[in-house]
């Protein structure tokens, strides 16, 4: 195993950020952490670069224990950080530049690696530029071409893609595809369900620092295989729709979401009759109806009973 991660605990004060946690990445996977804001994705990074101690628990990345040999594991290993981390001061040349020094790269080994990720991200022709003047999806970018000058085995992406267009979005996320052909393993953190979803190997649930489920998507939508869920988009919302569809047979949650009522149940409940009835007795009119097949966002909304970006 590349990273093995066991018991893990992290605390701030009295709150538990990370509940003992515990799970393992091949070498060649792009492993997700897959979780709301604030549900311990973060924390687990953090530990994992050395950046916080934890409290109990055991790191090994490359076969080797974090605590005791942290400087050497962190040669092959790169961070994306939630927060973009370049100088707007230096060029985009001088920024790979000097994180390539960080790393023990220099002369012609330097500039060759340091045009190699530029052109990687499509940043080439913007080399000579102030990144103070990128948009927040070049800076984005600008921020992968100084994590991966190195080449690193292991790259680490905290939210990499927040605040950004849907073309920056799609860039990167093609970005990482590549790299990992190319041979790097790949830790992704979001809270956007769709990305993990594309790129992926294996996924764990984060939620309130604890691993909720972990698998493939496969793996993960077969635990809600035996649910079905009914999407009811609704005018004139009255709570006693929520407590009267609970009350029926063969529901196992309702949840409102602004005028979306997404209900649960067991599978082959036959009680969309009553569903129904139950709205539009309690004065709600419905406006659309759809059934959703098994996917991550369902996984989630049972695991947890609150949906992703809540």
């Amino acid at each position: 195993m590349l990273v093995e991660i066991k018991n893990l605990v992290k605390r701030y004060d009295s709150n538990i950020a990370v509940d003992n946690v515990s799970f393992s990445i091949k070498s060649g996977e792009i492993f997700g952490l897959l979780g709301p804001n604030g549900a311990g994705k973060t924390s687990i990074i953090n530990t994992l670069i050395g950046l916080t101690n934890i409290d109990d628990g055991e790191i090994k990345i490359f076969g080797k224990n974090l605590k005791s040999h942290e400087r050497e594991i962190k040669k092959d290993m790169g961070l994306v950080p939630q927060d973009i981390a370049i100088f707007h001061d230096l060029t985009a040349y001088e920024n790979v530049k000097f994180f390539g020094t960080l790393y023990g790269l220099k002369g012609s080994e330097l500039k060759e690696a340091a045009s190699e990720a530029l052109n990687f991200t499509g940043l080439w022709d913007k080399r000579n530029e102030l990144p103070k003047k990128f948009s927040g999806g070049m800076k984005r970018r600008l921020n992968i071409a100084c994590a991966i000058v190195h080449k690193p085995k292991l790259i680490i992406l905290d939210e990499p893609t927040v605040g950004i267009d849907p073309q920056s979005r799609n860039h990167i996320l093609e970005s990482i595809k590549e790299l990992n052909k190319m041979g790097s393993t790949v830790i992704y953190t979001s809270h956007y369900m769709e990305e993990i979803e594309a790129i992926c190997n294996n996924i764990i649930i984060i939620d309130h620092g604890k691993v909720m489920a972990m698998g493939t998507k496969e793996e993960l939508t077969e635990l809600t295989a035996y649910e079905e869920k009914l999407v009811i988009g609704i005018d004139k919302v009255n709570y006693n729709i929520i407590e009267t569809i609970k009350g029926i047979t063969g529901v196992k949650d309702c949840l409102l979401d602004n005028t979306t009522l997404t209900v649960i149940c067991q599978q082959n409940s036959r009680n969309m009759n009553k569903i129904i009835t139950a709205v539009t007795e309690n004065k709600g009119e419905i406006v659309s109806m759809n059934i959703d097949k098994p996917n991550l966002e369902g996984v989630f909304l049972t695991l947890t009973g609150r949906n992703l970006r809540d």
